[in-house]
């Protein structure tokens, strides 16, 4: 094939909204044998495109959709953070025990906002990095396990803590 064909069938049409810097895609193919990460391989900003063998771009979606869910996640608990933060009152005005508990509270919801999205990310890419690489992989590991207990045992607790709470004081 020629040499044209070829850079025209691996450069995808410049789309200001699709590749804004116009950058090539990166083909995976090319840095199996790489010890650099494969989010660090030039150009920085290229897609990275993989050979479509087997279950390949159905795993490729699953991991995608694990991120995106993970951000969702992460997005969630930054809203209930703010919204504890800016108004945490069970009545018009907010009672002493209200506003000391709004600001750890808050700050709590934030870190573990922070932590879903780093943990999201980390998972995203080492993922990737082992289809790349064409290793087996296992998605599940005790570093996820601990932060959705963290997660659920802090949402449970202040589910308790609303509720204990007497509004009437």
């Amino acid at each position: 094939m020629s040499q044209a064909r070829t850079s025209a069938l691996t450069r995808p049409p410049f789309n200001p909204l699709i590749n804004p810097v116009h950058a090539k895609p990166v083909l995976v193919e090319d840095h199996i044998e790489s010890q650099r990460h494969i989010f660090l391989s030039r150009p920085y900003c290229g897609a990275l495109l993989f050979e479509n063998s087997t279950s390949d771009a159905r795993d490729h979606c699953a991991n995608e959709r694990t991120f995106l869910s993970w951000l969702r996640l992460s997005i969630y608990l930054a809203v209930v953070s703010l919204a504890i933060i800016i108004s945490f009152h069970f009545r018009d005005q907010p009672t002493g025990l209200e506003k000391r508990m709004a600001l750890p509270l808050g700050i709590i919801f934030w870190i573990l906002s922070l932590t879903c999205l780093a943990n999201g990310f980390f998972n995203y890419s080492r993922t990737v990095m082992k289809y790349a690489r064409k290793a087996a992989l296992v998605q599940s590991g005790w570093k996820t396990q601990v932060v959705f207990t963290v997660v659920g045992t802090v949402i449970l607790g202040s589910c308790i803590l609303f509720l204990s709470t007497d509004p009437q004081q």
